[in-house]
């Protein structure tokens, strides 16, 4: 891994009042921004927004990114979604991943003496003072001990206490970069909010780290750290150092298709394994959670963000994927009403439309399964997933619904999905798609009548 080259900071505001007034400036200078571009466009219509674009990504993320904690993990999150911002967002947001500014070495120091009552040098028998990794929740630090080669990742201070603040203060920005309705905004952050506050809990983290690790450990090709539970804590957590590249630093080293689809079969089988069978899944997968090796081996780390799946959301979910749900419309119309995709109070032809866009979607997002095999450098089949995110994000009916349609627990399996499909399509993997078995009975009952 290389050490990041970012500026250090020696505090982090983590009062409400100093979050609350870092945003409130923030808010100005994206103000400022608008008032700019619309009087550009009024001497050249031609204007468009790029510029603007590249300003606001600049001020919000050098903002956030003081800030840290929630606020810069949501824009880490928007920056996956590659259909609902533009391109200059991404890019910048996309940093919050692996490569925000570090925080200074005094308060790492001060954060051990208050878990351990020792600084890490007495722990450890060396510590490296700057970060090699900065995220938006916490910062990783190389370590040793006797013959051990460690990762110790370390919560900046006061990130715990400003979950539910801070993500009021980013929801104006949440909705007018999104360009979406307040009330499904509302919908989503309750579930957001006990995700992050999941997140920032390292013993909770360290206990789903070693449970899915070993139930995983199965698993062709992927590797996990050990954990140390000695050296960990509420707000830090001790593990074996992995080595291996991000995915961007991998592919830099041209690997050959062989070793990049014994990669993404791994990262097939281990999502397929997590969501099928444990009813529980390792729900951030950005390229900074995994690091991959030239033999097409992959270590996976930080399950800080685990989705526990209910079982009736997962029945009704995935009874979507069955082939020809549409010759069966009474069985589609009682899954849409479970998934609040439809309700009842909808007219009929409020109900014909969701149950059709819906569907749509479902069956788009579906349709590796419906295969033996799946071609994930299929830009087309990423361009029809992005077109009608584009197209269902303009629909007035999803803006003038009173409602929000689906439930709450769509929110994380959907980006969870999204984010696997797209390391997929980085990586160009082709990959044998294996089948919930309940699945693969129906769709040979319904090959056969077919």
């Amino acid at each position: 891994m290389k050490e990041e080259k970012n500026k250090e900071q020696s505090s982090i505001p983590t009062s409400k009042v100093q979050r609350a007034s870092r945003f409130i400036r923030t808010g100005a200078k994206v103000g400022g921004n608008y008032v700019k571009h619309y009087a550009k466009k009024l001497v050249d219509k031609n204007t468009d927004r790029s510029e603007l674009d590249r300003d606001n990504a600049e001020d919000i993320y050098n903002s956030l990114s003081e800030l840290k904690g929630s606020a810069l993990k949501v824009a880490q999150m928007m920056s996956m979604d590659k259909n609902v911002l533009p391109t200059a967002y991404q890019d910048k947001f996309m940093m919050a991943q692996y490569s925000a500014p570090p925080l200074s070495y005094p308060l790492v120091v001060k954060t051990f003496k208050k878990y351990f009552d020792k600084s890490p040098d007495e722990i450890f028998d060396s510590f490296t003072k700057n970060a090699v990794n900065a995220a938006s929740i916490g910062q990783v630090h190389q370590a040793t001990l006797g013959d051990k080669k460690l990762a110790v990742k370390v919560q900046y201070p006061g990130v715990a206490d400003s979950v539910s603040s801070d993500l009021k203060l980013v929801k104006p920005f949440a909705v007018r970069l999104l360009n979406i309705a307040e009330k499904e905004v509302e919908q989503y952050m309750g579930e957001v909010e006990d995700k992050l506050i999941e997140e920032t809990d390292y013993d909770l983290e360290l206990q789903r780290s070693q449970e899915i690790g070993a139930a995983c450990s199965h698993i062709d090709n992927l590797f996990f750290p050990k954990y140390y539970k000695e050296f960990s804590s509420k707000r830090i957590i001790t593990m074996d150092w992995l080595d291996g590249k991000h995915m961007n630093q991998f592919l830099e080293t041209n690997p050959s298709q062989e070793v990049k689809n014994k990669i993404g079969q791994a990262l097939w089988d281990f999502y397929h394994h997590q969501i099928h069978n444990l009813l529980q899944v390792h729900a951030d997968p950005h390229p900074g959670n995994f690091l991959m090796r030239e033999d097409g081996t992959m270590g996976i780390i930080d399950f800080g963000c685990v989705k526990v799946i209910p079982e009736d959301f997962y029945s009704n979910y995935f009874a979507l994927l069955k082939r020809n749900l549409e010759d069966r419309p009474e069985e589609m119309e009682e899954i849409f009403y479970a998934l609040d995709f439809i309700h009842k109070s909808d007219s009929d032809e409020d109900k014909n439309f969701f149950s059709q866009i819906f569907y749509q979607m479902i069956t788009l997002l579906g349709k590796p399964f419906h295969y033996d095999s799946f071609d994930f450098s299929n830009d087309a089949y990423f361009k029809e997933i992005y077109d009608l995110g584009e197209r269902v994000s303009k629909l007035k009916e999803f803006r003038n619904s009173k409602k929000p349609r689906g439930v709450k627990h769509g929110l994380y399996i959907n980006r969870t999905y999204f984010g696997l499909y797209s390391m997929l399509n980085q990586l160009q993997a082709n990959v044998v798609t294996t089948k919930p078995e309940w699945l693969e009975d129906t769709l040979e009952s319904e090959e056969a009548q077919s």
